[in-house]
């Protein structure tokens, strides 16, 4: 199956960012989410990512406008999916507003359409069960910044058919990406092994074991790791982090997931990262 026209389910950083890499590569994208102001913020910070492209030489102005003009937008989830092959959903993770969306997806895509989502957790095979097709339900989780990094973990439910993971993964591909082949799992590969580190580095600056540059510069130098745990919790999102350990831990049933105390009072204290301004560093504007 190929794929000609597609829809992305939330106009944020991941979603926007798919949106962009699925438009700059030649498929038809209707960029959806609840709000106009959500959709212009969106689409905004597309055509910003495509100027700095062409700035830096990698696509020319020409391919920058035919790529915009690729990109529409919808605030009304069912007739913005109702003509399309692919629909990628990339909204707030949590089972609550994802299960009611692919409800919808379910009922008003076209019966041969893929229903993809860019869950970093949440269980492909729960996600399928909302629906009547579960053999066209799998995982895209791509990886932030979307226009940038390579990977695309491609996650089979447990009714996902093979026709259905081929077909993504070679999409993936065409995107100039690397798909990864992941069963259904808590945290898939990525967060299985990454948000336990993340949480762990957490607890060392809650214990006094050092401080957050001291932290984050033993992995750097190290481990060789490009930036350090604390500051790519905040690059990510705390309530991300935390939302991902919370399912780590329901679903896996071991302590060794447990949040640290130190990560949910940050979150519930609004520090969320860079998109807060404040995390486990400060960050102007």
């Amino acid at each position: 199956m190929s794929f000609s026209t597609t829809a992305v389910v939330g106009a944020g950083t991941m979603g926007n960012g798919i949106a962009h890499v699925l438009a700059l590569n030649g498929l038809d994208v209707t960029l959806i989410d609840v709000s106009e102001d959500a959709l212009r913020n969106g689409t905004d910070t597309i055509a910003e990512n495509l100027a700095r492209q062409v700035k830096k030489e990698r696509i020319t102005a020409a391919e920058r406008e035919a790529t915009l003009n690729r990109v529409s937008t919808h605030t009304d989830l069912a007739q913005g999916v109702a003509d399309v092959d692919l629909v990628i959903e990339a909204v707030t993770e949590t089972t609550e507003v994802k299960g009611p969306i692919f409800e919808t997806l379910d009922e008003a895509a076209p019966d041969h359409a893929i229903l993809a989502s860019n869950t970093s957790s949440i269980s492909i095979t729960w996600l399928a069960a909302q629906t009547s097709r579960p053999e066209q339900v799998i995982g895209m989780h791509f990886f932030n910044p979307v226009p940038i990094m390579k990977l695309v973990e491609v996650v089979r439910g447990l009714e996902t058919s093979n026709g259905t993971h081929d077909a993504v993964q070679a999409l993936a591909e065409d995107l100039g990406k690397t798909p990864v082949e992941v069963n259904d799992a808590p945290g898939f590969v990525s967060n299985r092994v990454l948000m336990p580190m993340i949480n762990e580095a957490v607890f060392c600056l809650m214990e006094g074991v050092a401080d957050e540059e001291d932290i984050d510069t033993v992995m750097k130098l190290g481990m060789n790791h490009p930036m350090g745990p604390l500051t790519l919790a905040d690059f990510i999102g705390l309530d991300v982090c935390l939302g991902i350990m919370e399912v780590l831990h329901r679903e896996l049933g071991d302590d060794k997931y447990r949040p640290c105390p130190l990560l949910r009072k940050k979150v519930t204290a609004g520090h969320l990262g860079r998109k807060s301004g404040q995390g486990f560093y400060a960050y102007d504007g």
